[in-house]
């Protein structure tokens, strides 16, 4: 067994929404291990993105706590926070938020600029990446010129690009057609097995959840688990 890569400990979660008080998230105890592969399924609405803002340091919990190799995020400084997501993680969405004004190589450099490497060094990793994820002949292109599963494969090569020990992606395949979809999981069960980094894909499509080792629902703000499809 690898080890521990993060715990939630009983993570709760609300809003308010007017006069209603939201119950989110509800008691949620999960462990994730160092390579592991995890499907967070739930429908619209059901606290995925929460969850997952909640691991990565975005949000904060109301009660419970967030550990990162056993140690607790929430005492954590916020430079240290940041620090840490900028290291250790890397996050993918629904939308690439890439910035449109900077071609693709450049978006993937970037936060190998925010922490500091050359601009050599910056660039040679990012087109490593880009070659990797069958977009070296794209990386002079900006997000407009691409489509979107190329955008999305960007997004992709920048959330690896500091080679974070957890990616959190945020129902990635959302917004593409179905074969495009396809691929980009395949993508990143690839990466996955490659490079041994742990994988957290939230989403509402229960045919991409079965493809994955193991998944956990959320149902009224509470996870089940359930027994996924073997690959």
């Amino acid at each position: 067994m690898t080890s521990e890569l993060l715990r939630c400990e009983h993570v709760s979660k609300s809003y308010w929404d007017g006069n209603h008080h939201l119950q989110v998230l509800q008691d949620v105890r999960l462990s994730l291990h160092e390579g592991e592969l995890l499907a967070i399924v739930g429908s619209s609405g059901s606290g995925k993105s929460t969850l997952l803002h909640c691991m990565g340091g975005l949000d904060q919990p109301d009660s419970g706590q967030i550990l990162f190799r056993g140690e607790a995020i929430a005492r954590w400084s916020p430079r240290k926070l940041a620090d840490w997501r900028n290291q250790h993680l890397g996050f993918i969405y629904q939308f690439h938020h890439l910035l449109p004004e900077f071609t693709a190589l450049e978006n993937v450099a970037m936060p190998l600029l925010i922490q500091g490497q050359t601009a050599k060094a910056a660039r040679r990793r990012a087109e490593q990446l880009l070659e990797r994820v069958g977009l070296s002949a794209r990386g002079s292109h900006r997000p407009a010129e691409l489509s979107g599963g190329e955008r999305q494969r960007v997004a992709i090569a920048r959330a690896l690009a500091n080679k974070p020990a957890l990616i959190l992606a945020d129902e990635p395949t959302g917004n593409l057609d179905d074969d495009t979809a396809r691929q980009v999981l395949q993508l990143m069960l690839e990466l996955n097995q490659e490079l041994q980094t742990c994988f957290v894909i939230v989403t509402h499509d229960q045919q991409l959840a079965d493809s994955l080792p193991r998944q956990e629902q959320l149902h009224h703000g509470r996870l089940v688990p359930k027994q996924a499809t073997q690959r």
